[in-house]
């Protein structure tokens, strides 16, 4: 397996590569359909203590195959790859990571990220006249060694047959963004989960089901997002310090705010590769709001929230503009907090789960 490598899945007929698109809401007989297939393993009407969690029982009844669409696009790079041309097979092919496989081991031994370009650039990064050698040259095996050095960890990963509520939990309490599902018999990366699928899954039955009263509650009543030491950055911030930010903080976007607080737009580790894409990643000293002017996407604005409003009000916010986060804003759209997919997944199924334990 040498150099990149990109696999394509068939299970059927092709579909997006994101899996399933819409919502179950008796508008679209597909959907219903399939909704009424996924519920049968799912006793709905409860108690309503059982209303509660209805969500977990959900993801507990139903496995990772069921999410993996029936064709998709999974790119594969052996450690052997150099670091440079790795970042850009991410931008040629639209994908935010990539399985690593080791042929001597001859196993998946970990993942490459946009953060790894990041703490690439942030380690090596001396000044625009100065070329990054170790991102030119450099192999992944030989990064890892540098960076990992003696802490090395297995690939955290999935089998199919596992339930979506192990996939929720790994993914959170091991603090990972994207979980590989593995099958376990021939050693094949088939898919990787990620909050935002796992959630889109969930969204699409959701009308099928009773609404546990949690949803009606205010992010403030039930104490979801992030409220204090929130990492901002304004938009004369040079892009080296953002990376900066990225590093010690250890957060995945970055609101840029005006002179008086108010969110004037978003900078996110993915927004960083386009410094891949673009070829520019040699200088850094630009300011954040110049690196934003090569958004390889259009940009609808930064996506906010404020702390009263309904639980699912949220959900339906982040799933319908496919972000990741939301800011928390005051009425005068000064920054207050963020709130991530992870912290959604948390609320909807473990928070019920540890709750329904203490009962």
């Amino acid at each position: 397996m040498a150099g990149p490598v990109g696999k394509r899945r068939q299970r059927g007929s092709a579909e997006p590569q994101d899996g399933l698109h819409g919502r179950s809401d008796g508008a679209n007989p597909q959907v219903s359909s399939l909704a009424d297939g996924m519920l049968d393993k799912l006793d709905l009407y409860g108690d309503e203590d059982s209303e509660d969690t209805v969500y977990t029982r959900f993801m507990k009844a139903h496995r990772c195959y069921d999410i993996i669409p029936t064709s998709s696009k999974l790119v594969v790079f052996d450690v052997s790859l150099q670091v440079k041309k790795a970042f850009f097979a991410l931008v040629a092919n639209g994908v935010r990571a990539a399985p690593l496989w080791d042929n001597h081991r001859q196993a998946f031994v970990g993942m490459l990220t946009i953060t790894d370009f990041i703490n690439i650039l942030h380690r090596y990064y001396k000044s625009p006249l100065v070329q990054i050698y170790e991102l030119e040259e450099h192999k992944i095996e030989t990064w890892r060694e540098l960076y990992l050095q003696d802490s090395f960890k297995p690939l955290v990963n999935i089998p199919p047959h596992a339930s979506l509520f192990d996939a929720v939990n790994s993914l959170i309490k091991n603090k990972i963004h994207r979980l590989p599902v593995v099958d376990p018999v021939t050693g094949n990366a088939l898919y990787i989960l990620t909050h935002k699928r796992v959630l889109r899954f969930l969204t699409l039955f959701m009308s099928e089901m009773p609404q546990p009263p949690f949803m009606k509650h205010s992010l403030e009543e039930l104490g979801i997002g992030t409220f204090r030491d929130i990492a901002i950055i304004h938009p004369g911030t040079p892009v080296i310090c953002a990376l900066s930010l990225f590093v010690e903080r250890r957060v995945s976007a970055l609101p840029v705010v005006d002179s008086s607080g108010k969110v004037v737009d978003i900078y996110s580790k993915f927004d960083v590769i386009n410094l891949a894409a673009e070829k520019t990643y040699n200088n850094l000293d630009v300011t954040v709001t110049q690196a934003l002017r090569h958004r390889s996407q259009h940009f609808e604005g930064v996506m906010t929230c404020r702390r009263n409003e309904q639980l699912q009000t949220i959900v339906d916010r982040l799933v319908k503009a496919e972000v990741h986060r939301l800011v928390v804003v005051n009425e005068s759209d000064v920054v207050e907090g963020i709130v991530s997919l992870s912290d959604i997944l948390q609320a909807l199924v473990l928070t019920p789960a540890d709750n329904d334990k203490e009962k």
